[in-house]
């Protein structure tokens, strides 16, 4: 049986008879995660958020490097979420520091309907941008619909806050009339409502305390500028410091060792490859889109680091 782009890929789970996997893992086909990757503007569930720094147009170049099958998904710098949408599995840990984020997409999970209720009739116009900007508040579904809203209308899709947790991103002139497409919206509530997806404000090595052998985990924090130097984390007061990413590279080599599939995104440095000396590296090329001038917006590469334990598929 064919699977349609247009819909969820199917992920099965398979009996320990199964091709050697163990009870309770999960395969996925290739072939039908690259049409759904390659049809990013339509396939569902797909990001409902347009996150600076997301993988989507990467996810092809992904697809190869995922194990065979996996247990659960985790992923602790959730974003837009584009690999978790694609794969849309059974089980996932989900997590991220930034807490309006998380509690879009706990309210995008327990009630799309009353998200889509306060979203839907906002237009994209400057007055009613800086309006919600400058006047947040109310229920979580109204917060809900009102990040979606300034994601999807501000400037580039970026998220920062001022040194008081203000979100200060200037109108952006978005090129399209739709904020969310309500179908969409209710396909990743019923991906993020699978019994066994956990969705939490957490550091990264809080949600990956339960990772281990057989786990698929996907990492992509944000990226470093260079040796000794601080990251940047715009959606959060605190900057992920160069220790962040050298305490984050050493539970990755501990959990590629305990035998889970770990995959890192990061800007491609030296210092960089350096923190993963036992992952395989590739580098990724794509068109980098933060400027918002166009004679600044040109190809760039990013790394892409895989970690399993050898020998394992």
């Amino acid at each position: 049986m064919t699977t349609s782009p247009m819909s969820a890929v199917r992920i099965e789970s398979l009996d320990s008879t199964s091709i050697g996997l163990k009870p309770g893992q999960y395969t996925v086909s290739e072939p039908s995660l690259v049409a759904k990757a390659s049809a990013s503007l339509s396939a569902t569930p797909r990001p409902f958020l347009k996150w600076a720094g997301s993988k989507r147009r990467f996810l092809v170049d992904l697809i190869p490097h995922l194990p065979v099958a996996f247990s659960t998904y985790y992923e602790p710098f959730l974003g837009g979420a584009s690999l978790f949408f694609l794969l849309a599995p059974p089980r996932a840990v989900l997590g991220d520091l930034c807490d309006p984020l998380i509690e879009t997409y706990q309210s995008v999970r327990n009630n799309p309907s009353a998200v889509l209720r306060f979203l839907s009739p906002l237009k994209q116009t400057p007055d009613i941008y800086y309006a919600i900007r400058g006047n947040p508040g109310g229920g979580p579904y109204k917060r809900a619909a009102e990040f979606i809203y300034l994601n999807k209308t501000c400037w580039n899709g970026l998220y920062r806050v001022n040194q008081k947790g203000e979100f200060n991103v200037p109108f952006g002139r978005p090129k399209s009339d739709g904020v969310a497409n309500p179908e969409n919206i209710k396909a990743c509530s019923r991906a993020l409502a699978s019994p066994g997806v956990s969705i939490q404000v957490r550091d990264f090595e809080a949600t990956l305390e339960n990772a281990g052998s057989g786990d698929l985990i996907f990492l992509d924090p944000p990226y470093v500028t260079g040796s000794g130097a601080n990251g940047f984390r715009d959606y959060n007061k605190r900057l992920f410091s160069w220790q962040d990413q050298v305490r984050l590279a050493h539970l990755a080599a501990h959990l590629q060792s305990q035998g889970a599939t770990v995959i890192v995104t990061n800007v491609d440095d030296p210092s960089v490859r350096k923190l993963y000396p036992t992952f395989d590296k590739h580098t990724l090329t794509a068109h980098f889109t933060i400027s918002g001038r166009m004679d600044r917006r040109r190809l760039g590469s990013e790394l892409l680091l895989v970690g399993r334990r050898k020998g394992k598929s």
